[in-house]
């Protein structure tokens, strides 16, 4: 098991490396993006599936509560967390509308949409970008794979090329973390992580 466990590890330290030596410039364009869209009084939302739903959750509690007491808190909501009304949109409407309906209601011009997904396929983060974009959102993706219809929606769309799910959930925990601090670094705080 030794050797499975180092040969895991490697992997996803080499596609973690990989990945961001080819998008960091894209990944400062999205800082520098998101920072103006907060100083502008915008808000982020957060949507995903699955082991992306907590990543959404971890996303805006990151931004919402920072780890550090010198940075602000950011508003930022999962639209993953509340049970009722996803399953009365789920029950009345349709499953692939739980994002799409919430963000209809909440999202205004200036706001932001981040969905995560390893395939960029889920008929619901589909709907979530497509309305997102017709309210005038900023429309950010994290996927994997060949980034699915999810890349091609997205203004900042970015694609961890694995077929691995566990490399590519690997490499957004790696990149919202440090999209979350470049954000602050960008909004003048100091870079101290």
């Amino acid at each position: 098991m030794k050797d499975a466990i180092l040969r895991k590890a490697r992997e996803s330290a080499e596609v973690k490396e990989a990945f961001f030596r080819v998008e960091a410039e894209r990944i400062e364009a999205l800082a520098r993006a998101m920072a103006t869209a907060f100083e502008r009084g915008g808000r982020l939302y957060v949507m995903g599936n699955g082991g992306g739903a907590t990543d959404a959750q971890h996303v805006a509690v990151e931004f919402g509560h920072p780890i550090l007491e010198k940075r602000r808190p950011l508003p930022a909501l999962a639209l993953t967390t509340d049970t009722a009304l996803l399953t009365a949109i789920s029950n009345d409407r349709d499953f692939a509308k739980v994002f799409g309906d919430q963000l209809r209601l909440l999202g205004r011009r200036g706001d932001m949409a981040l969905a995560l997904s390893t395939s960029g396929q889920s008929p619901n983060l589909v709907h979530g970008l497509e309305v997102a974009r017709e309210l005038g959102l900023l429309t950010i993706a994290f996927t994997g794979k060949d980034g699915g219809r999810l890349a091609s929606l997205a203004e900042h769309a970015f694609v961890v090329p694995s077929f691995s799910i566990h490399r590519i959930q690997e490499t957004h925990v790696a990149l919202y973390h440090i999209v979350w601090d470049l954000v602050h670094v960008a909004l003048g705080e100091d870079d101290v992580l």
